[in-house]
C-alpha cells in the first residue's frame, strides 16, 4: 500500500478520477432525466452568457455570487459543448492545486514536516476523496474557494503576508465567510522575541507607569505584520467592491452581500435553526418585526470569529481555521467547507490516536445526518411535511454531535498547543544554558 503514495501516483490517481467523472458527467446529462450537472452551474454559466453579452450577471435571477465568478466563466458562452463544460475543468483543476498546497503544507516545519508518503496519505483525504471530485465536476465553485483559502494559510505560515492579505480579501470578495479567519491570522501574527532584563521588569514598571505599559502593549500589538496584513487584506476587499459597484451598482451590493445577512434558506439547510426559519418565512412581516435569520448569525459569529481564534490562533493556526470553519457549517450552514482543513488536523487528533473513538464519532456523524436526510427526502420528494418533529428532532441530533465533536477540536488543538509550548521552552533554556556558557 505504502508504494502507492509517490507523488506522480496520487496526483495522476487524483486527475483521473475527476476526468473519470467529469466524462461520467457528460453522460449521464445526454441520457439521464437526473442531471449530474449541478443547478447552480447553470445559474453560473447564464450569468457569464449575460456578461458576454454586455448585460449584468445579475440579470440571471437566483445569482448571488462576485461578478468575477462569471467574468472567469466567460469561456462557457463560447459555442461548443467543451467550452459549456470549462468551468467544470477549472474547478477539478483547482481542486489538484489545492491538493498541491495541502501537500507542502504538510511537509513544511508549521505543518509537521512530514515525510513524503505520510504527507500524500493525509493530502489523499481532499485529493482522492470522491465526494470533492463529484462536486467540483458537478459544477460547484467550491474548488476556486479552496485554493484561496489553503494558499492563504500557506502564505501566513510562509511569513509571505503581502501574498495573505490579499489572499484574504480575494477570498472574503469571492464568498463572505473566511472572514472569520481574519481574527485567527491578525492574533497568530505575534512578535516572537527573545526575552530580556527590560521585559522582566515590565510588570513592576507597569505598576508605576500603567499608561506607558499600556501604550507599548498597543504597539507592540500593531508589529509590521499585522499591519501589512490588515492594510492588504483590506485594500484588497474593499477595491474589488468599488470595481464592482462602479460597474453593476446596487444589484452587487445586493445579491453579493446584502442578500446573505435576511437570507431564509429553510429547506436545505443543517441549522438548528431550520423549522424556526421555516415558520418565520410563512409568517406575515406584521405579525413581528424580529428577524431570526439576521439573529441566527449572533451565536455563530461569536464563537467562529472571535472566541476560537482568541482561545487557539497561537497555538495552531490550521487548526484553528478548522474549527471555526466547522462552528460556522454546524451553526448556520450546511456546507463541508471544513474539508480542505482536515488534514492538518487529523495527524495529532484523539480520533485518529484512539481509533475506536475516531469510529464512533464517525458513526454517529453519518447517522445523525442520515437521519435528517431521510427527513429532507421525505419534505423534497414526497411532499409530506416533516418540519415537526422529524426535521426538527434530526436537525436539533445532528447539532449536538456536531457541538460534541468540535469540542473535542479544541481540546486537541489546546494540548498541541500546550505541547508546542513546552517544546519551545525547553529549547529556548538550552539557548540561554549555551550563552551563559560561552
Amino acid at each position: 500500500m505504502s508504494q502507492f503514495f509517490t507523488t506522480t501516483k496520487v496526483f495522476f490517481g487524483a486527475i483521473a478520477l475527476r476526468v473519470i467523472f467529469l466524462l461520467y458527467g457528460l453522460v449521464q446529462d445526454a441520457y439521464s432525466p437526473v442531471k449530474y450537472t449541478d443547478i447552480d452551474y447553470m445559474v453560473f454559466t447564464d450569468a457569464a452568457r449575460y456578461v458576454s453579452q454586455g448585460l449584468s450577471p445579475y440579470e440571471r435571477e437566483t445569482y448571488r455570487y462576485t461578478p468575477l465568478l462569471a467574468w472567469i466563466l466567460l469561456p462557457t458562452s463560447w459555442p461548443g459543448s467543451f467550452w459549456f463544460s470549462f468551468g467544470k475543468i477549472l474547478f477539478a483543476v483547482s481542486d489538484i492545486v489545492a491538493g498541491w498546497f495541502i501537500f507542502i503544507i504538510l511537509q513544511a516545519s508549521e505543518g509537521g514536516a512530514m515525510s513524503t508518503e505520510r504527507a500524500l496519505k493525509y493530502a489523499s483525504i481532499w485529493l482522492l476523496n470522491p465526494m470533492v471530485a463529484t462536486i467540483s465536476t458537478r459544477g460547484s465553485s467550491e474548488g476556486l474557494l479552496a485554493v484561496m483559502i489553503v494558499a492563504l494559510l500557506w502564505a501566513v505560515t510562509q511569513q509571505r503576508i503581502l501574498l495573505a492579505g490579499v489572499l484574504l480579501g480575494l477570498a472574503v470578495h469571492f464568498k463572505i465567510y473566511p472572514f472569520i479567519y481574519g481574527a485567527s491570522i491578525i492574533w497568530y501574527l505575534e512578535s516572537f522575541q527573545p526575552s530580556t532584563s527590560i521585559d522582566k521588569r515590565s510588570p513592576t514598571s507597569s505598576k508605576t507607569n500603567p499608561h506607558l505599559f499600556s501604550m507599548k502593549t498597543l504597539i507592540k500589538f500593531f508589529n509590521r505584520s499585522r499591519i501589512i496584513m490588515i492594510l492588504t487584506s483590506l485594500t484588497t476587499f474593499t477595491s474589488l467592491n468599488l470595481l464592482m459597484y462602479a460597474i453593476y451598482s446596487k444589484p452587487f451590493l445586493q445579491h453579493t452581500f446584502l442578500y446573505h445577512l435576511t437570507r431564509i434558506d429553510h429547506r436545505h439547510n443543517f441549522s438548528p435553526y431550520n423549522t424556526l426559519l421555516h415558520l418565520s418565512s410563512a409568517a406575515s412581516d406584521k405579525v413581528s418585526n424580529l428577524k431570526l435569520e439576521s439573529l441566527a448569525f449572533i451565536p455563530q459569529i461569536a464563537i467562529s470569529a472571535i472566541l476560537i481564534p482568541v482561545a487557539l490562533a497561537k497555538k495552531d493556526l490550521a487548526g484553528t481555521m478548522l474549527a471555526q470553519t466547522f462552528a460556522f457549517v454546524a451553526f448556520n450552514k450546511y456546507f463541508l467547507w471544513y474539508l480542505i482543513l482536515l488534514p492538518f488536523y487529523l495527524p495529532y487528533s484523539s480520533f485518529l490516536s484512539s481509533p475506536r473513538f475516531g469510529i464512533l464519532a464517525l458513526t454517529l456523524w453519518i447517522g445523525t445526518q442520515a437521519l435528517w436526510l431521510h427527513q429532507a427526502y421525505r419534505l423534497e420528494f414526497l411532499g409530506l411535511s416533516t418540519f415537526v418533529p422529524g426535521l426538527f428532532i434530526s436537525g436539533l441530533l445532528f447539532f449536538a454531535v456536531n457541538v460534541w465533536i468540535l469540542g473535542i477540536m479544541v481540546e486537541d488543538i489546546g494540548a498541541r498547543g500546550l505541547t508546542q509550548k513546552r517544546r519551545d521552552g525547553s529549547e529556548a533554556m538550552k539557548i540561554d544554558e549555551m550563552q551563559q556558557r560561552q
